[in-house]
Parts: structure tokens; sequence; C-alpha cells
């Protein structure tokens, strides 16, 4: 994710969505953060952020340590065993939520907006409308 144009490249994958390159490339994602997320896309208001985090973390102009505190609040999310079952209604995703945003305050400058892009045209999320 050096640039832009690498972030926002897309590819149609097996399911008919289109995804951005570095997913369709991650074999680990099969089986952990994107599938979780499109079946609980409606559910979470935090989507776009988490995704956000996620492609921050994985950019290789985020420092080390940055990445790892982003890494560890994007595996709790996708790990099926946390403090509050996801399945609780009204309460599920609320732990969740407090470690993405605890570890958004403490590295968040990193999440560029190149990386809030690509999670919005990932969750085909309209970008928002800038005033003059």
């Amino acid at each position: 994710m050096s640039d832009a144009a690498e972030v926002i490249n897309t590819v149609l994958n097996e399911d008919g969505r289109y995804i951005p390159k570095s997913i369709e490339r991650d074999a680990r994602t099969s089986r952990g953060l994107i599938p979780k997320l499109m079946r609980m896309v409606g559910k979470i208001p935090f989507a776009d952020d988490l995704v956000a985090a996620w492609y921050a973390a994985r950019d290789p102009h985020t420092p080390m340590r940055a990445k790892a505190v982003l890494f560890a609040a994007v595996a709790y999310f996708v790990t099926p065993m946390d403090m509050l079952p996801d399945f609780i209604t009204g309460l599920g995703f609320t732990d969740d939520a407090t470690v993405l945003a605890t570890a958004l305050g403490l590295v968040g400058m990193h999440v560029k907006e190149t990386h809030r892009t690509a999670a919005r045209r990932l969750l085909r999320v309209p970008e928002p409308v800038k005033e003059d």
C-alpha cells in the first residue's frame, strides 16, 4: 500500500464483489477479517474504522509499534472468543469497539486518508461530503 493507486486498485473476487488487490492476494483473509466483516457489516457502526485500521497496519510506511497495536485490535475483532460474545444483541460488539477505539486513540495518527478511502470503497460506503 505504498500509494493511493495501489490501495484503490480492485479485482472481482469469486463472490462477484470488487475487493482491493491486496486482499485478493492475501490467503489469510479468506478465513479472517474480511469474511467476518462482510457478514457483520450492517450490524457494526465502526466497520469503516476497523478496515481503515487493517489497511494502516498493512502499510509498509506505518511504524512497527503502530502496526502491532492495530493488528492486535483487528485480531481481537476476528477472534471468536472475546469478553462479550458477538451474538449478544446490543452488547456483543461493545468490547470490540472499545478495543478499536483504544487502539485508534493510541496510534490513530497513522491511519491516513488513503486507508480510510480504501475502507469506504471495500464496504461500499459513500465518500463524505466536503464542505467549502
